[in-house]
Formats: C-alpha cells, structure tokens, sequence
C-alpha cells in the first residue's frame, strides 16, 4: 500500500508561482512512476505532468508545457511540481498518483495510488 499526501497548494495571483511536494510513504519509491493530475470544478481530472522511477524522463499536457516542471527526490521518497506563469486556469485541486510500472501513462486508469490532493486557486 502506497500513501501519498500532497502539499503547497494556495492563492496566488496570474503569473505567480507555485511550488507542490507529494511524499509518499513506501519503501520502494523509485520502483513508482509518478504523475501529477488535477480537476477544476465541473470539469474530468486531466492529466499535467508524469516522470519516470529513476531516468527522470517526463511528460507533460500541452497545457503546461514549458511552465510547469515535475522531478523527484527518491531518497526522499518525495515528487514536485514546480509551477511558474500560472493562470486562473490552472485554478484545481491537483492529485498525485503512483503507478507501480516503468513508464508513467496519461490515464487515470493507469494509476495505482492517489493522494488527497491539494487546492490551488489562481486570481486574476
């Protein structure tokens, strides 16, 4: 069993920045890739970013490309999502999730585990 607990989330203004921590609490966290979602109200949970166990490959949503950024301490068994330039848009409450598998998909569904998750709200 894999807990994560997510934390950072808050209320920032347009072109701020955020900065999210997910620690997990399992002993084999690099065996996990890891993957950032997020829902905003009355909208499906989208997947945002995703990196692998150990190679640090990632991927992101188009949406996010090039101002969020995910990485990972696995001696600390800890993900982070950096965010910068952020947009009312952004504004969700942001999941991590662990997949118990080699390369990170983009689907719910591909997940294992997931967190409480963590609100952000971005004003305008």
């Amino acid at each position: 069993q894999v807990q994560l607990v997510e934390s950072g989330g808050g209320l920032v203004q347009a072109g701020g920045s955020l900065r999210l921590s997910c620690a997990a609490s399992v002993r084999t966290f690099g065996s996990y890739a890891m993957g950032w979602f997020r829902q905003a109200p009355g909208k499906e949970r989208e997947f945002v970013a995703a990196i692998r166990r150990s190679e640090g490959i990632t991927s992101y949503a188009d949406s996010v490309k090039g101002r969020f950024t995910i990485s990972r301490d696995n001696a600390k068994n800890t993900v982070y999502l950096q965010m910068i330039s952020l947009k009312p848009e952004d504004t969700a409450v942001y999941y991590c999730a662990a997949q118990n598998g080699r390369v990170p998909g983009k689907e719910i569904m591909d997940y294992d585990y997931w967190g409480q998750g963590t609100q952000v709200t971005v004003s305008s």
